[in-house]
């Protein structure tokens, strides 16, 4: 589908507003269609659950506890300036909660990088296993030495930045949660932030992942660090990190005044 919306002037065509509440581009719709193609035939087989995706919103498909939450293209701004990083973020879960994600599955179709996830199974990345012993890595005075950072609008950022540059020695902007969040399970970035609330589709396959690859994941405004409910709300914050004491970090800076 993305080979067929080649240029910046095809993939920018927008077409209405999603359920999710941002504006819907045809790519976004398109991929949405793919995926809900293999949804309909699972259905078909005899499979009973309820999607939730960023265009459609929620779609029952025989109802159950069973939650397929997608985001068809994680970073539609990067895929629609043809910047790298844009991925295909698909979790199940068996519950109504971020701790209920038991697979997750994150395409990042700018290095070609298959991340994926089982509750208790670990985490892989093509294939291979990740380790979940990697830890973080800080500068001589005690900061994280690079952090991923989402929702990079420059007034929240600047809001953010006195916390930032005491806690962290260089950010990134990547540009999609899914993928921020796989850095982090592989240890290329110490820890992530998303400076306003995320949507479950957003987070809840690569927040999997991540925690399966031995990192740490929290989202700070709900009473439960994992309690972040599946819909398409935004609930929280996200931040995840290699350690305890970089998440902790990260979880000060989401609470941070004002």
């Amino acid at each position: 589908m993305l080979a067929g919306h080649a240029t910046t002037a095809e993939r920018a065509v927008e077409i209405g507003r999603g359920e999710g509440g941002d504006r819907t581009l045809v790519i976004d719709r398109d991929a949405e269609d793919a995926v809900f193609a293999q949804l309909d035939l699972l259905h078909a087989q005899g499979h009973r659950f309820t999607a939730v995706s960023e265009e459609r919103g929620e779609v029952a498909y025989g109802g159950g506890d069973l939650r397929v939450v997608i985001d068809p293209i994680d970073g539609s701004l990067n895929a629609k300036r043809g910047v790298s990083h844009h991925a295909l973020s698909i979790a199940v879960a068996d519950g109504p909660t971020m701790a209920d994600v038991c697979f997750g599955f994150v395409f990042d179709f700018g290095p070609g990088e298959e991340w994926v996830a089982t509750r208790g199974g670990g985490a892989t990345l093509d294939g291979v296993a990740l380790d979940p012993l990697l830890g973080e890595r800080r500068t001589r005075d005690g900061r994280l030495e690079i952090i991923g950072l989402e929702s990079a609008d420059p007034r929240l950022v600047a809001g953010a930045i006195g916390e930032l540059e005491a806690r962290t020695h260089r950010l990134r902007a990547v540009g999609t949660i899914a993928v921020t969040l796989c850095q982090v399970a592989a240890a290329r970035f110490d820890a992530m932030i998303t400076l306003r609330a995320c949507r479950s589709v957003d987070a809840a396959a690569a927040q999997l992942i991540v925690r399966e690859a031995g990192g740490h994941v929290a989202f700070p405004a709900c009473a439960d660090p994992l309690g972040a409910p599946l819909d398409l709300e935004g609930h929280s914050p996200v931040v995840a990190a290699r350690t305890d004491a970089g998440l902790e970090e990260m979880v000060a800076v989401a609470h941070r005044p004002g």
